[in-house]
């Protein structure tokens, strides 16, 4: 006789053969709470992996929170709990309630939830993402073809609860929805010219200090917000405007909070038992187990859940280094070396490879971004070659040497000449991002403008010629919100963005610089075409180390439009400058930091330079140019 076909939602056997095999990649449409009918019955299905309870039941608002009413049953092998409860449906609260081996009574967030109850609460809630609404056809199909290599990639970051804030308004504390962040947010970045917005903290978390780095909801966007609903209205909105969205992602830790991940079972289960493996002493927060099937599978899931539910575009992967070490943050005695004797998480190592060939391998187009701050080699490696086989990877190194270079006091900065240079020397050993993040400008680091030297009119200047170079430079850029106009406060989660600022008239004009900057960027090749390659760019002069100068070129691959970049860093004026170039050709001025507009003193000049044939930089052909203080100038050939 012929076996009755089970409904989809319920748990069958290669269900269970997958995921203990650690390659179920759509786990999440199978475990947490779905609608569902059995015996015509309209109600819900609930699914829990707990693999050492003694018994599971669902409580919710639907049966009183009482653990005597929905007891589920166990499914072998693994330890999956299922039960459908008729009485339940969307909007409902719910919690798991987990007996333990030592008879203690846990009451659980649901990790597979996809929606979660505003904070102070912390259950789960009852939804359904099967019918989210899309028109971002045309991007989905485009992404297929993209190629972030020979691509612009202007990365916006942003923390959407303190962008900007509902004066007055006591709902959520004032917080812009994902609906309004999406409309106000677009605006802004279609006007500056980004081309990707990166969000920190999405995924549900109870403690807003956090930041959305210590997460109890993985497959919940915050509820701070919206509901997923108005989530995938965000994602499908920027779409529409030609925005790529990133979000922030979390595998490296999660936090002890007695309804999250940690103990799930009355046990250590998502995390790894020997708490020297699984505890970063200086966070106060539980490691995942990279050795467990079902834990790998959980997070490659989740990470797939994201670009495949909810069309994201990418995900920067947050802490990797601490992946990757066994040691990271830990003292002799709080950590175990490998079976080599080694201090590299092999586990992880292949958590990685495997993460990054099935996101990227089932998702053309889409971008995987290691936060990771040592020199691991081939983090943007193909995995067949021994490459961790990310997308691109945060320059952690040039983010150092940069704002080392650029707090000091311009005197002191020929000392210093190398800070700026040296990142081209290793610019080609993996596919970079050159990021000034939120983590720069927190934890009393200071804003980017306060970082900079001097007063008034030189703080300003630093800061333009700071990010001239950082867009002439190899590699994809990132700004944190707030940089672009030169916040003066350093950022808090709990207030907007000082945007009063914009009032001001050299606020105005470093916001003007940055987004002339910002257009150049996307509208010329030779930025963007061949970052990877050292054909893309070409020093004039690296070593100009008395007058603090930099000048060198960037290269299209047809070589028809290039761009000449001079960066003065000192309040010197330099009327007699001249720069050595490859042609006797003619070089057109398309971008003058002394510009009126950016706070210049819109000092007259010609736009067109005529190569005559003198000796400079170790070249035949140059041209003079008279630079201001803090003077940019990028010139097109």
């Amino acid at each position: 006789m012929a076996k009755e076909k089970k409904q989809s939602y319920e748990i069958g056997e290669l269900d269970q053969y997958y995921f203990g095999q650690g390659n179920h990649y759509e786990i999440y449409k199978k475990l947490g709470s779905h609608l569902a009918k059995k015996e015509k019955k309209s109600g819900v299905y609930f699914a829990v992996w707990a693999p050492h309870a003694v018994s599971v039941s669902v409580v919710g608002d639907f049966n009183d929170w009482n653990p005597q009413v929905n007891v589920m049953t166990r499914e072998e092998p693994l330890g999956i709990y299922t039960c459908f409860v008729p009485e339940a449906k969307r909007g409902s609260l719910y919690k798991y309630c987990i007996e333990t081996i030592k008879g203690d009574l846990l009451y659980k967030a649901d990790p597979f939830a996809n929606e979660s109850e505003l904070r102070p609460g912390n259950a789960s809630r009852v939804t359904d993402i099967s019918h989210l609404k899309w028109t971002d056809e045309k991007w989905m199909e485009a992404r297929k073809e993209w190629n972030h290599k020979n691509s612009p990639v202007s990365i916006y970051e942003a923390h959407i609860g303190s962008w900007k804030k509902h004066p007055g308004r006591e709902d959520a504390e004032g917080f812009y929805t994902y609906r309004e962040f999406a409309v106000e947010a677009t605006k802004y970045l279609k006007e500056m010219g980004y081309t990707h917005i990166e969000l920190m903290g999405i995924a549900e978390y109870p403690f807003d200090g956090s930041w959305g780095y210590q997460v109890t909801g993985y497959y919940s966007p915050t509820s701070r917000y919206g509901t997923p609903e108005d989530f995938a209205y965000m994602v499908n909105y920027f779409h529409k405007n030609k925005i790529g969205v990133i979000l922030d992602w979390v595998p490296a830790h999660f936090p002890r909070d007695a309804h999250g991940l940690a103990d799930f079972d009355g046990t250590p289960t998502y995390e790894y038992a020997d708490p020297r493996k699984g505890e970063h002493p200086d966070w106060g927060t539980k490691i995942f187990d990279y050795g467990k099937a079902e834990v790998k599978n959980f997070l490659i899931a989740n990470a797939l859940y994201w670009i495949e539910q909810f069309h994201v575009d990418g995900l920067r992967v947050d802490a990797v280094a601490s992946m990757l070490y066994l040691d990271y943050g830990k003292q002799d005695g709080q950590w175990v070396a490998n079976q080599y004797g080694g201090n590299q998480n092999l586990e992880a190592i292949e958590f990685f490879r495997h993460l990054n060939s099935v996101v990227l391998g089932r998702n053309p187009g889409t971008m995987m971004i290691a936060e990771e701050s040592t020199a691991w080699p081939q983090v943007t490696g193909r995995p067949e070659d021994g490459g961790l086989g990310f997308t691109l990877k945060w320059n952690m190194g040039w983010m150092h040497d940069f704002t080392e270079y650029m707090k000091l006091d311009p005197y002191f900065r020929k000392g210093a000449h190398y800070n700026m240079t040296f990142a081209m020397s290793y610019a080609y050993s993996e596919n970079y991002v050159l990021v000034l993040s939120h983590d720069e400008v927190v934890h009393l680091k200071c804003s980017m403008l306060n970082k900079m030297p001097g007063l008034g009119f030189d703080k300003f200047a630093n800061l333009k010629a700071g990010y001239a170079f950082m867009i002439g430079h190899s590699g994809k850029k990132l700004l944190f919100m707030g940089q672009d106009f030169a916040q003066l406060q350093e950022w808090s989660e709990a207030r907007e963005l000082d945007w009063y600022l914009l009032a001001e008239d050299s606020h105005q004009q470093l916001q003007n610089f940055t987004k002339d900057l910002l257009h150049l960027y996307k509208k010329n090749k030779a930025l963007y075409e061949c970052d990877c390659e050292p054909a893309g760019f070409e020093w004039i002069n690296a070593d100009d180390r008395d007058r603090s100068i930099y000048s060198f070129m960037r290269h299209s691959k047809d070589k028809k439009k290039n761009l000449l970049f001079v960066c003065n860093f000192t309040p010197v004026a330099r009327p007699d400058y001249r720069v050595g170039v490859p042609r006797r050709k003619q070089y057109k001025l398309i971008l003058n930091s002394d510009e009126k507009k950016y706070g210049g003193e819109g000092k007259e000049r010609p736009l067109v330079y005529k190569a005559v044939k003198q000796e400079c930089d170790g070249r035949k052909y140059s041209f003079g140019y008279d630079l201001p203080p803090y003077g940019v100038a990028v010139f097109e050939f």
